[in-house]
């Protein structure tokens, strides 16, 4: 348990283990370190807890303005296109396989700037990706950030309670974030700043760039089509990011075993491969666990992984250099095994 991405992120204060296993705490530990979390009185290291959820809540703003005062039906699958599978697929794409993975590799920051800022910013770099890696590490078992036997409020509220990157990191261990985290693009605090902020990322760039991320999209959408379609992306956007704290729960079977024989071939933890997040992110899960430093993970034919094209497309285009598509591997070593055994078992049942 002294691996270092074992020490990376602040501890719960009601801990991970009780009697040497997972520790469930009660809805009411989870409220109350989510709002100590969140409040940004108590302490300036929780700035970005306090931004992150704050930006996720001014979304309702635009959510009820358009429902209330410039509601379409022509306009609300646009939106709805918008915030599923846009943010959808630019997050897998952008935060999971780059941020987390690096399953590709942009040919200069610049590109990587505008790929980063393709859509409307909600989720920071460094509460992604550095707890993502951890997830990977402790898949279901105690200190995973978003352990589904933790259930579904501990999963929901995991940016707060469980992401966050350690407070009292030593410098050579900050030093292996600050690196790892530069690799994505995000301006880094120096030692001092970090002990003063408990952030990688600092604050007054941060802030810029979401602000101003915020207000080229938005008046993006108002020159097209006003306040109506403004509204109703940003709208859009604030489900997808209420949305989003909720999948890991649901891509690991809601604590339950729901992976199927022939679909999900990673046996190591209850990650399914579902259709909707597959489809409209990209997002085949077991795959993912499977391959996770890839720039793929829908492999099967009907297994449509938007990201993949965008990246792929990318590397046509020189904007992305190199990247790591695991799919020939899965075929190889998992999907052409089980047919070669499943048709040996039908060969078998039919010559006895």
């Amino acid at each position: 348990m002294n691996h270092f991405l074992n020490r990376v992120l602040e501890r719960p204060s009601y801990g991970y283990l009780r009697d040497g296993k997972l520790y469930v705490p009660t809805h009411k530990e989870i409220l109350k370190l989510f709002f100590d979390r969140y409040n940004i009185f108590k302490s300036k290291k929780n700035w970005l807890t306090f931004c992150s959820w704050n930006i996720t809540l001014l979304l309702t703003i635009p959510f009820f303005t358009f429902f209330f005062k410039y509601f379409s039906w022509s306009l609300l699958p646009l939106g709805g296109i918008y915030g599923m599978v846009l943010m959808g697929s630019h997050g897998t794409m952008y935060l999971h396989r780059y941020c987390s993975h690096r399953g590709f590799r942009f040919r200069n920051s610049f590109f990587r700037f505008i790929v980063k800022n393709l859509v409307i910013k909600v989720i920071p770099e460094e509460t992604y990706a550095v707890s993502h890696l951890v997830h990977h590490k402790y898949s279901e078992e105690p200190g995973d950030p978003y352990n589904v036997n933790g259930g579904w409020l501990y999963c929901f509220l995991a940016c707060a309670n469980h992401q966050p990157i350690s407070t009292d990191l030593n410098e050579k261990d900050y030093q292996v974030l600050a690196k790892f985290m530069q690799g994505a693009g995000l301006k880094t605090n120096s030692y001092l700043q970090y002990q003063k902020y408990g952030s990688l990322a600092t604050p007054i760039n941060f802030l810029l760039n979401y602000g101003l991320n915020w207000i080229f999209w938005y008046g993006t959408f108002y020159l097209l089509g006003g306040h109506a379609l403004a509204t109703c992306i940003f709208g859009w956007v604030g489900v997808w990011a209420f949305g989003v704290r909720t999948f890991n729960f649901d891509g690991h079977g809601r604590g339950k075993d729901k992976r199927k024989e022939g679909i999900d071939f990673l046996k190591a933890d209850r990650s399914i491969n579902q259709l909707w997040p597959g489809y409209v992110a990209g997002e085949w899960h077991n795959n993912h666990h499977l391959y996770p430093n890839g720039a793929r993970s829908g492999f099967l034919p009907y297994q449509l992984d938007l990201p993949w094209i965008f990246i792929y497309s990318c590397f046509q285009l020189g904007i992305v250099t190199q990247f790591h598509d695991p799919k020939p591997r899965f075929f190889k070593e998992h999907y052409n095994p089980y047919l070669k055994n499943r048709q040996q078992l039908k060969d078998s049942m039919v010559t006895s």
